[in-house]
């Protein structure tokens, strides 16, 4: 019997590989520091890190493109962001989304998971491998906790259809470092860059790799809990400066994302 004695790791097979999403996919609250006027974000250092390992496995680049905008209902991800998907052609696709329409109260999961299930059936049939991703724990959210309930039945439904059509899976849910308002943005909705680096590990370790950082979901060092006051206090700013404009815009029919295009809408060598 042989052996390879060829010391370069084994690089995992995606030569190309498309985000969309939303805003989480986006990386919002995480600045790139090539460029300050534009923002991260976990698909993106996931890529970073796929293409690394391809190069050090002596293959090219991995080849990555970002169509996630901010704002984006599931619908508008699906009809138009999956569509241009397909036209790149990449062997890895990230679907995630619906977590903007669960913030509404009249949200329908069951009409969302088989959208969700119908977009991940036309990725599938394309021959791409699919990573999709569960939503937040958010039960120390004064608000977001009310969707709570739709959250978990959303994320059963996610479950089914990557065993259904076999999927990959980012489990933010189980993510126990995410348990902690020091990887969360001051809007409580998004994550900081700690966060997006926690969570692209998270998603190595959904694809079956290792992760870049073996403690990815070691929780933070416990802090004191803070005076209730104090809590208090917090929690009237953050409903004044988010939860305020967040409702506005919802009643003037208005999305974070209008007029917004994809910062990467073409397959890219990255690094």
């Amino acid at each position: 019997m042989t052996t390879s004695t060829d010391p370069r790791p084994l690089a995992p097979r995606w030569t190309s590989y498309v985000a969309i999403g939303d805003s989480f996919t986006e990386g919002l609250w995480d600045t790139d520091p090539a460029a300050a006027d534009r923002c991260r974000g976990w698909a993106d250092r996931l890529a970073a890190s796929l293409s690394a390992r391809r190069v050090a496995g002596g293959e090219a680049p991995l080849r990555y493109a970002n169509l996630a905008v901010r704002g984006k209902l599931l619908g508008p991800i699906v009809g138009d962001q999956l569509p241009r998907a397909l036209d790149l052609g990449p062997d890895l696709v990230s679907l995630v989304g619906g977590g903007n329409d669960i913030l509404r109260p009249r949200a329908d999961v069951d009409r969302l998971s088989v959208l969700l299930e119908e977009a991940v059936v036309a990725l599938r049939t394309a021959g791409v491998d699919v990573l999709l991703a569960t939503g937040f724990d958010a039960s120390e959210s004064p608000i977001v906790s009310l969707t709570r309930s739709r959250v978990g039945v959303y994320n059963a439904n996610i479950w089914t259809i990557a065993r259904r059509h076999g999927a990959h899976v980012l489990d933010l849910w189980g993510m126990r470092a995410l348990q902690d308002w020091r990887v969360w943005a001051q809007d409580r909705i998004h994550l900081t860059d700690e966060g997006h680096r926690r969570v692209a590990d998270a998603a190595l370790v959904g694809l079956g790799l290792a992760p870049d950082d073996a403690d990815w979901d070691v929780p933070l060092t416990p802090l004191p809990r803070a005076p209730f006051s104090d809590r208090a206090r917090e929690n009237a700013r953050w409903a004044r400066e988010y939860v305020g404009p967040w409702v506005r815009r919802r009643v003037r029919h208005e999305s974070s994302g209008d007029g917004r295009a994809a910062k990467y809408p073409d397959l890219t060598d990255w690094t």
